[in-house]
């Protein structure tokens, strides 16, 4: 019985893992937005090792810097499901849209307002 629990938990993680990859694949290929960031990624979690003082700041920081990409992965398929059903504008739609950018946008503000505080308290600045 553990042996085919254990077999379903690692067919089920490996089939979930497949699907993941095409989704960040895909939004890394269509998807300015989500493009930068892997970037940004790139420089800013190394920089989050240098500026963090200890783990719970490597963690708040590495942990607002992915609450963005993933913000972004879920208003890409907010907007990718609205383009879906249909090119005509719609009021609705709009809303979906812009709501899903208002998510990104308040992502980034936290993101921004804790590695700046961050920053200014370990270099002295407050």
């Amino acid at each position: 019985m553990v042996k085919n629990l254990l077999g379903l938990i690692y067919r089920r993680t490996i089939g979930a893992g497949k699907i993941s990859y095409r989704g960040i694949k895909d939004a890394f290929l269509n998807e300015e937005a989500f493009r930068v960031q892997v970037l940004l990624c790139l420089v800013l979690v190394p920089l989050a090792f240098f500026i963090a003082q200890d783990y719970e700041q490597l963690l708040l920081m590495l942990i607002t810097l992915f609450l963005v990409m993933i913000v972004e992965l879920l208003n890409t398929a907010i907007e990718t499901v609205v383009d879906r059903i249909g090119s005509e504008f719609h009021r609705l739609s709009g809303r979906a849209k812009d709501i899903g950018s208002a998510a990104v946008f308040i992502s980034m503000l936290l993101f921004a307002l804790v590695w700046g505080v961050l920053i200014a308290l370990n270099y002295g600045l407050i």
